[in-house]
């Protein structure tokens, strides 16, 4: 008979408890000292060899994996101070397309990853194929396209009515990511594009290509080999239904930078916007403008949004939008219908459907001689722009009621500021900033919350009269008396 050796399953619980309640005392665990097996928790035979009374009581004094002690090693390269670190290899290299470098915070960085994602038919692939002919026209290395999407030779047709033809711009239809890391070892390219991410497979991975596996899979391994060899690699990606990126959400956290392609099809304005950026700012702008030869950058983008009359038109006014820290004077259209029974339409088009019926509410509560509640009433921007900041409250109140009371404003006035439910004019951000993009462009007159005048600041443009409103009436009377004058 086998002399079982046994040890108090009770006491070694009430030792654990002990051990769990200081993190500085060894923490007790089980071992088997016949093969070594290490259970969860103390038995009274070993699950691994089968011996009864072979499992004591042992402590761990290290930390611990799924149960095993993880010892330390030496590491491949050792810390060092910060400030004996070199920056040369982080430095940013233009890309040659101004608006991409501004939203990127100067270039592309050898060794980073950047995520860019948009609709489909937006114009991402157009313009990352001329990020790659500037790239190889100007960096003194290769770029290499690979499009899983599209034949080689329909890339060429794009390029070719873009004039993006370089010899050091070369091109490869694959689909399979050893393809890919093969094309890598021929053409050792300074820049890689792959247009999409999503259509790109590895075959050690189990999934569908598009899948959530393949997808985390085949971005990890392009990350790992741009960080190994200083690649600095683009990569498209679709978006949902709901404008966000397929896949998982690692997706996003794997990469450098994570990029918004934005744009109507039905405009020529596109907008890159910056969602993540580890090497500059991540609330950046950029502006394009598409056109039969390709995409071109807009360094000056605030004429789009406005529309020049002969002379002043009732249902207009004009605000300043903040697109990351850029600064664009936007013009708010509104036209008042007709009466109707029952529920009147509210449509709009570049702006916010629920700030539009608060600013109605407010008009028709804290105004006289303005009735809104029985008509129709249309609201919208001017050049494709979207504006859903509160700041654009104040233009459209005094659209809606210079469209109502048949009144037109000043050509010169801008309006800035947030509308609260009493009536209120609510101060906002960048006010200076706005104000000083307004005055470039030739307006004088300016509306602002109170407490952002250069009486309360100390600072304005000397050109323009900056008036401070408390609220909407007060508001419409300024924009009558600027209209009158």
């Amino acid at each position: 008979m086998t002399t079982s050796r046994s040890t108090s399953p009770r006491g070694g619980a009430a030792t654990g408890s002990r051990g769990r309640a200081s993190a500085r005392e060894p923490r007790p665990a089980y071992e088997c000292d016949a093969c070594g097996h290490q259970p969860p928790k103390w038995v009274g035979r070993c699950p691994e060899c089968g011996e009864w009374g072979s499992v004591v009581e042992s402590t761990i004094t290290g930390p611990t994996v799924s149960g095993r002690v993880v010892s330390s090693r030496m590491p491949a390269e050792p810390a060092r101070p910060i400030a004996t670190i070199s920056a040369a290899p982080a430095r940013a290299r233009p890309t040659g397309v101004s608006e991409l470098d501004r939203v990127l915070g100067g270039g592309l960085v050898p060794g980073a990853v950047v995520l860019l994602a948009g609709e489909p038919g937006v114009g991402k692939s157009t313009l990352l194929l001329d990020v790659a002919q500037q790239w190889a026209a100007g960096a003194g290395s290769p770029s290499l396209v690979v499009s899983g999407e599209e034949s080689v030779s329909q890339v060429r047709l794009r390029a070719e009515r873009m004039g993006t033809l370089h010899d050091q711009l070369y091109l490869a239809a694959e689909s399979d990511l050893a393809a890919v890391l093969g094309h890598l070892d021929a053409v050792k390219p300074g820049l890689l594009v792959l247009d999409s991410v999503q259509t790109i497979s590895t075959t050690g991975t189990e999934g569908v290509p598009g899948g959530v596996t393949q997808v985390r899979a085949v971005t990890a391994a392009l990350v790992s080999v741009a960080k190994e060899r200083g690649i600095a690699t683009v990569l498209v990606g679709h978006v949902t239904k709901d404008g966000q990126v397929a896949g998982p959400r690692v997706l996003e956290h794997l990469v450098d930078v994570v990029l918004h392609f934005e744009g109507d099809k039905h405009s020529s304005l596109r907008l890159v916007r910056g969602v993540k950026n580890r090497f500059g700012a991540a609330d950046e702008v950029g502006c394009f403008e598409m056109h039969e030869g390709g995409i071109t950058s807009l360094a000056d983008p605030s004429g789009l949004f406005l529309t020049r009359y002969s002379e002043p038109v009732p249902g207009t006014c004009v605000t300043v939008a903040m697109e990351g820290r850029r600064a664009l004077v936007t013009e708010v259209q509104a036209l008042i219908g007709a009466t109707v029974a029952g529920s009147p339409r509210r449509t709009v088009s570049g702006l916010d459907s629920a700030r539009l019926a608060m600013v109605l509410a407010v008009l028709q509560r804290r105004t006289e001689r303005l009735t809104l509640h029985d008509r129709e009433v249309f609201a919208a921007t001017v050049g494709g722009i979207r504006v859903v900041e509160p700041a654009a409250d104040l233009a459209v109140a005094l659209a809606v009621a210079s469209g109502g009371l048949n009144l037109a404003i000043a050509p010169h006035l801008v309006a800035i500021g947030e509308v609260g439910l009493t009536g209120e004019v609510r101060r906002v951000g960048a006010v200076p900033r706005r104000l000083a993009e307004a005055a470039r462009l030739g307006f004088r007159v300016a509306l602002v919350p109170p407490g952002c005048g250069p009486q309360s600041t100390g600072a304005g443009p000397e050109q323009m009269k900056v008036m401070e409103v408390t609220d909407v009436r007060s508001a419409l009377q300024h924009a009558a008396r600027a209209s009158a004058e």
